[in-house]
């Protein structure tokens, strides 16, 4: 058991849009995330999915509404919903979510990611 240092965590991570593995809970990953930019429309049919903004401001876009998360939110995305992720400026995320969870859900493209770094 070791304390875990997001910033750290973070501060290694290059590439945009790649979730990386920093823990587990139970059957859930902790992940880091940088993004920038816009995702895609995606939706998780089985998972709901948790970020937790570490730093910057990110719009979760639904169909309906956006939302702004800043440093120190979060927002739970209930499985079915579809959502698009868009971040202006750089955003540092947490994610907490079921290890079954695929980065693009029910869409498979070049930004899937079938297997996750750890760190």
């Amino acid at each position: 058991m070791n304390a875990v240092n997001i910033e750290k965590k973070l501060a290694q991570v290059s590439d945009y849009w790649q979730p990386t593995i920093v823990g587990e809970l139970n059957q859930d990953f902790i992940k880091v995330v940088k993004f920038r930019g816009e995702f895609l429309w995606h939706h998780h049919e089985n998972e709901d999915e948790m970020f937790l903004v570490i730093r910057g401001t990110m719009r979760m876009r639904f169909r309906d509404r956006d939302v702004l998360v800043g440093p120190g939110e979060f927002i739970i995305v209930p499985r079915g919903v579809e959502h698009m992720p868009v971040a202006e400026e750089e955003v540092h995320i947490v994610l907490i979510e079921p290890r079954t969870t695929l980065n693009t859900g029910n869409v498979r493209n070049e930004r899937t990611r079938e297997t996750l770094a750890r760190i």
